[in-house]
């Protein structure tokens, strides 16, 4: 099986990638939404991430990638009966699981394993998606075409890190840590405003239209195709130096602090923008810090929050009927208003 399209490889499509490599440093950013037109690269991306990622440390045979030194409950594998030894540990890449459209609630969280139950008439619970994303990533193609409940389920378990399944007389918990990376097209529908709420980043991607970046991407993704092995070897060092810092910045993120100016500010922007509830100065905060650690810094500037800030609010707006320039402009006019009242520090 061939290797992913480097990420370093892609061309253009910057908050896009810098929302995926904030969310690979942050966990609890809550995930992030890519919305745009088709064939630009968002799947693309998505899969090149976990080719960045350092390997994480499991037992063979485990379905829950359970931390060697935490063993799950509910993991048969690294909790072996009285008297027997848990398998070697093993490294692989951390996950990077598809959920279909089609898939069923028994698909994702976990269900009574019939077979077992009808064979030798035990009761064993039967891991699914949640548990297979648990310490990667849980990927969602058109998101926007699955089913509310499912999407529903899905941002609970990413929020608190657990999956519940109490049915057919099971009652099961185990860690679903994972981040919920959901793409889709606009044409085909928006998300529910309450669930785009609950994703930490949103961006939109649009088709390229400079003629020479147009022609960077078909000569890479040609290349590629051509010859996979060679192209990845080609980009390797460049996707190497992204890797070594998404794995600096998570070693300092819980050091980055916000000045307290910076914080007065987020709240300043928010309330001027009329965003419901607290999500949003939170996942501000959380985005500032990733986005710092990002570029080896330990304190986040209001540039650091300015940047960012567009991917974590537009998406939370209230629409306005009498404001057709669209949401990110509306972003761009409070944090205008916000630095000419602070000067431009």
């Amino acid at each position: 099986m061939a290797q992913p399209f480097p990420f370093a490889a892609i061309v253009e499509q910057e908050d896009m990638k810098q929302a995926l490599l904030m969310a690979a440093v942050e966990p609890l950013l809550g995930g992030v939404l890519i919305f745009g037109d088709r064939g630009t690269g968002k799947s693309t991306a998505v899969r090149a991430l976990t080719e960045l990622l350092p390997p994480i440390e499991t037992r063979t045979g485990c379905r829950y990638n359970c931390l060697p030194a935490e063993p799950q409950p509910a993991c048969g594998v690294c909790n072996p009966a009285k008297g027997l030894k848990p398998p070697p540990i093993v490294k692989h890449r951390a996950p990077m699981i598809d959920l279909p459209l089609g898939a069923t609630e028994d698909r994702v969280c976990g269900s009574l394993d019939i077979e077992k139950a009808l064979v030798a008439g035990e009761k064993h619970f039967e891991p699914g998606l949640l548990a297979a994303a648990n310490r990667g990533f849980l990927y969602i193609d058109e998101i926007n075409l699955l089913e509310d409940h499912l999407v529903d389920l899905l941002l609970d378990a990413a929020a608190s890190g657990i999956n519940v399944v109490e049915r057919e007389g099971l009652s099961i918990r185990h860690a679903a840590r994972f981040v919920l990376v959901g793409s889709g097209n606009p044409e085909e529908g928006d998300l529910r405003p309450q669930l785009l709420d609950r994703f930490g980043l949103s961006v939109d991607v649009r088709t390229i239209e400079d003629i020479d970046q147009r022609i960077d991407v078909i000569r890479r993704r040609d290349a590629y195709e051509t010859d996979p092995a060679a192209f990845v070897k080609l980009w390797a060092k460049r996707d190497e130096a992204i890797s070594r810092r998404v794995i600096a910045a998570r070693k300092i993120l819980r050091q980055v602090e916000i000045p307290d100016n910076v914080v007065m500010r987020m709240s300043q922007l928010c309330l001027r923008l009329g965003i419901d509830g607290m999500r949003g100065e939170l996942t501000l905060m959380r985005a500032g810090r990733a986005a710092a650690a990002l570029a080896g810094r330990k304190l986040v500037t209001w540039d650091d929050i300015a940047e960012i800030a567009p991917m974590v609010l537009c998406h939370r707006l209230r629409r306005d009927p009498l404001d057709d320039a669209g949401s990110t402009p509306r972003v761009e006019r409070a944090l205008a208003t916000i630095s000419a009242g602070h000067g431009n520090g």
